[in-house]
């Protein structure tokens, strides 16, 4: 692969890590030309996820440095390709992690890209055209319009840049277990951070009884005060775990979903190994799901129901100046309960 091709002739200013230290620095480097199926956005934020920090340090060992980290991003289309026709100037947009697929397989063709194996994410991938994918914390971004989404005018840019990943991410298993549409259910989430408060906020847009299940018994006053949870259950009292049907566990990357309460090892760390029983599944109906982020489709569905129900992401808002103070409270868990950057450095009313 190469960083860039004869057609990245345009100079972007961005944010990377160079090396496994794992510190942003400024970093000036080159993306393609606007072609007929792309859109060039101008980013006016974008979130932080936990996964840019494990790039950026090389913890999965498959970084390509230098690496331009963000994949929760939000702006404004400012050139718009000949082959697109359901965006235009000026319109609010998102892109999350994707940034291309083979748009052949199965997957591609029942719009859940997501899951094909050619999939490429919007940094650290490689594109059609051989060249790295560079990120959001950059100025702005080529994107291929089969990727993008557009943000419902009445949902602030800022807060709604999670949702790109964090919020598909929890929506994807409502979704998935027809719970988006169909109130009454007992819906627990397993850990209050900045995916599981956003599993929160859809249960009780969708009119679920909503219990947290953590391991921080001092988290109870916030669930109940701040998200309105209907109950909050410490995750060793296995007792009180019977009381949800439907459970979501919560962690960067990854949403597993538990429909049934009796899965051995759910609330363990996150490479957990179910190890209950064919007899226990099967005997209560029970079933163990997981996701991989959404479509563009369904992020797009997301969206929209986000915009319906006015949910968006309790965030902390920063600088550019400020990415590694943000990175290294982060990794301490010392945030509520997204990081979004202020790409643009106006604070956007947007």
């Amino acid at each position: 692969m190469a960083q860039t091709t004869p057609n990245h002739t345009q100079t972007v200013s961005g944010w990377a890590a160079l090396d496994s230290s794992g510190k942003a620095v400024p970093y000036t480097f080159k993306r393609r030309e606007n072609g007929v199926n792309d859109v060039t956005i101008e980013i006016m934020y974008c979130g932080i996820c936990h996964t840019d920090l494990h790039f950026a340090k090389n913890d999965w060992g498959i970084t390509m440095y230098p690496v331009v980290p963000g994949h929760e991003i939000t702006g404004i289309i400012t050139k718009v390709g000949s082959n697109v026709n359901k965006f235009k100037l000026g319109d609010r947009v998102g892109v999350g992690c994707l940034a291309a697929s083979c748009l052949e397989c199965d997957f591609c063709k029942s719009s859940r890209e997501n899951y094909c194996d050619q999939i490429q994410l919007t940094y650290n991938g490689i594109f059609w055209d051989g060249s790295i994918t560079y990120g959001g914390y950059s100025k702005f971004i080529v994107a291929d319009h089969r990727y993008v989404v557009r943000i419902p005018e009445n949902l602030p840019m800022d807060a709604t840049a999670p949702l790109l990943c964090a919020g598909i991410t929890v929506f994807s298993p409502f979704k998935d277990s027809n719970l988006v549409d169909t109130p009454g259910k007992k819906v627990g989430v397993v850990g209050l951070g900045g995916l599981g408060h956003l599993a929160v906020k859809f249960g009780k847009a969708f009119g679920h009884h909503v219990t947290v299940i953590s391991t921080s018994p001092s988290k109870e006053k916030e669930a109940r005060e701040r998200f309105g949870v209907d109950d909050f259950i410490v995750s060793t009292n296995a007792q009180k775990l019977q009381v949800c049907s439907h459970i979501i566990r919560s962690s960067e990357k990854n949403s597993r979903f538990y429909r049934g309460y009796s899965v051995s090892q759910a609330f363990s760390g996150a490479n957990t190994r179910i190890t209950q029983s064919k007899r226990d599944i099967g005997s209560g109906k029970r079933s163990v799901r997981g996701s991989m982020t959404g479509s563009t489709s369904e992020t797009q569905e997301m969206l929209d129901v986000c915009g319906k129900h006015n949910i968006t992401c309790d965030i902390e808002l920063v600088k550019t100046d400020n990415i590694n103070e943000a990175w290294d409270r982060l990794a301490r868990n010392d945030v509520r309960y997204r990081f979004v950057i202020d790409i643009a450095g106006n604070s956007s009313s947007l």
